[in-house]
């Protein structure tokens, strides 16, 4: 892949089908604009965080390696994040829930190494690494809440996905590219907007993926924590929001109790969250993370999880009662009338696996175009299969080099000619091999001869079914990236002479001397030629306020004024700035 990553041996775990989603951070790529986005809400969010997040958050962002005045580097925090045991990673936006999932089971971060527009500082639909770095990485010095993390993306990453969960994905991850796009048309916006809005509000119901993506978003990213008359912050929406992070406190968003039924509220990624969940501490999430596990395909399987499979049309895995794992696009099922799973099949590339070990000789090579077999138990024994001894196979004819017919309870009827069996570490019997074979089920033929050797999978019962493969080596493609990719457009004079003027204010903000008459043609070049440029200008405020230049403060500060009645939204952005100076200075 040509990834360069560097200083975390976690990451070295990664399966392929991880690492393709990994792209290299490109440091040089952030402008002196993008340090000073980040320095003003890194600078807001500690001063205001400090008295209403939880307690680790400060005690994080050192523990993480994250500072106020740069953006943090992968390779620096790769560093400080191997003491608590985390690794971190840049990747291009969203990215596929499952795979984001399975990052977070193996302790790593996902970081879109992209920054927000100034025009966007306060809020951003799409994942930058102010929303990553300074919202999630800082939680996780909490050993409590990091255990969650890793074990709800075990859990999430066996999911499994509706065909609406896809379109869904697709299209927030358009949108989300759309927002933070500088040459984007407002049309092209309203239009992406209303493609989420239209797959948000139809009436399906809720996929596996679905409600954990809510426990997710009410947790994770939104949620609060602590009594609920007085709760404090630990989402990372909110940590890295500086709107919501400070109306979310208000009256005017309810607080609910977290319990379970949160995986059924729905939200908006588009607008501010009218409630809110909090749980009363971070060991209570994972009780709720149980109670909602308890009620998945994973440990639940049966008819329902396999109905899941078949109606997701995306890789799954079934596990049967004697542990052999077949992993694959399941597309057909029978049952009978208890509602038992008795024949199941898929179409294209499949593995079977014992213990999420591929089976020797039962890769997507040997089993290309699907799988099928029937399982239950035999008509007329009352022993099973799976439960047979060397003896009992005797006694029921189970000899290798022999042909056998035999009958499910179901009706199904298997006759062949029986070459071998592959057993499990306890000798149980998983599979047996058959050849010039025949499986029946009343008056439809579901294995011919010419179809070549019939693999009999050994169970009685589906015991759990998840997204994805038992043996992640099995399948070159576990995740598809998507062909939507973030815009990255040229930069034009104007835009490049601004930069120039916030590297300017960097440089003098870690000199030794201060240039006044420099900061003067600096204020004189942006009063100019970017009038409206409010956060160059509160940059220049504070040079002023710490060096004592009482006329020159009061002349930005005037200009601040005037583009604040010229520009009325920008008021409490400029407001808090000036605030924060002034407090700063005065100290």
């Amino acid at each position: 892949m040509g990834i360069a990553i560097e200083s975390n041996p976690l990451l070295d775990r990664l399966p392929l089908h991880l690492k393709q989603f990994i792209k290299p951070q490109d440091y040089e790529d952030y402008s002196p604009i993008d340090q000073a986005v980040w320095r003003y809400v890194m600078r807001k969010n500690v001063s205001y965080l400090s008295s209403v997040a939880h307690e680790s958050y400060r005690e994080g962002l050192q523990k993480s390696g994250i500072t106020i005045d740069n953006i943090p580097s992968m390779y620096g925090m790769n560093r400080i994040l191997k003491e608590i045991g985390w690794a971190a990673v840049a990747v291009d936006g969203f990215i596929p829930p499952n795979a984001f999932m399975e990052f977070q089971a193996y302790k790593v971060l996902v970081i879109a190494s992209d920054i927000r527009q100034l025009e966007h500082i306060t809020y951003t639909p799409a994942p930058d690494i102010i929303h990553e770095a300074a919202g999630h990485a800082p939680i996780i010095a909490n050993p409590d809440y990091a255990e969650y993390l890793r074990r709800f993306g075990e859990i999430g990453a066996k999911a499994i996905l509706s065909s609406h969960d896809n379109e869904v994905y697709e299209a927030v991850r358009k949108l989300s590219i759309l927002k933070e796009a500088p040459n984007a048309t407002p049309k092209a916006i309203e239009a992406a907007e209303q493609e989420v809005n239209t797959l948000q509000n139809k009436k399906v119901p809720l996929s596996e993926m679905a409600q954990i993506r809510n426990l997710h978003w009410w947790t994770v990213e939104y949620g609060l924590i602590g009594p609920l008359e007085r709760p404090k912050i630990y989402g990372a929406g909110l940590l890295s929001s500086i709107g919501e992070s400070q109306w979310c406190l208000t009256d005017e968003v309810q607080k609910i109790p977290y319990t379970v039924a949160a995986a059924q509220q729905e939200f908006d990624i588009t607008k501010p969250q009218p409630q809110l969940y909090v749980t009363p501490d971070f060991a209570y999430l994972m009780e709720v993370l149980e109670e909602f596990s308890n009620g998945l395909a994973l440990r639940k399987g049966g008819f329902r999880g396999l109905q899941k499979l078949i109606d997701s049309k995306k890789l799954g895995t079934i596990e049967l009662n004697t542990g052999l794992q077949i992993s694959g696009v399941f597309t057909q099922m029978i049952t009978d009338e208890d509602n038992q799973v008795v024949f199941f099949k898929t179409e294209g590339p499949t593995a079977l696996a014992n213990r999420e070990k591929e089976l020797i000789g039962h890769g997507i090579a040997a089993h290309a175009h699907g799988f099928s077999s029937p399982i239950g138990k035999l008509k007329g024994i009352n022993l099973a299969i799976e439960n047979m001894g060397p003896r009992d196979l005797k006694a029921y004819n189970f000899y290798d080099g022999k042909r056998i017919s035999f009958e499910y309870e179901s009706g199904i009827t298997v006759e062949g000619l029986n070459i071998t069996g592959i057993r499990n570490v306890n000798g149980k019997l998983i599979l047996i091999q058959f050849e010039d074979c025949t499986v029946t089920y009343k008056d439809e033929v579901l294995f011919k001869p010419e179809y070549g050797t019939f693999d009999l999978a050994i169970g009685s019962s589906v015991i759990s079914a998840y997204a994805g493969s038992a043996d992640f080596r099995s399948f070159d493609d576990l995740h598809q990236v998507s062909k939507t990719k973030t815009v990255k457009v040229k930069k034009d004079s104007r835009t490049l002479a601004l930069e120039q003027l916030y590297q300017q204010v960097r440089d003098m903000r870690s000199s030794a001397e201060m240039d006044w008459d420099e900061v003067r043609a600096l204020f004189k070049s942006l009063r100019e030629h970017h009038p409206n440029d409010w956060l160059l200008a509160v940059e220049l405020y504070e040079l002023t306020k710490t060096g004592n230049e009482e006329n020159l403060s009061a002349s930005l500060a005037a200009h601040l004024e005037v583009i604040k009645q010229n520009n009325p939204q920008l008021g409490p952005l400029i407001d808090y700035g000036v605030t924060l100076v002034d407090e700063l200075a005065v100290r």
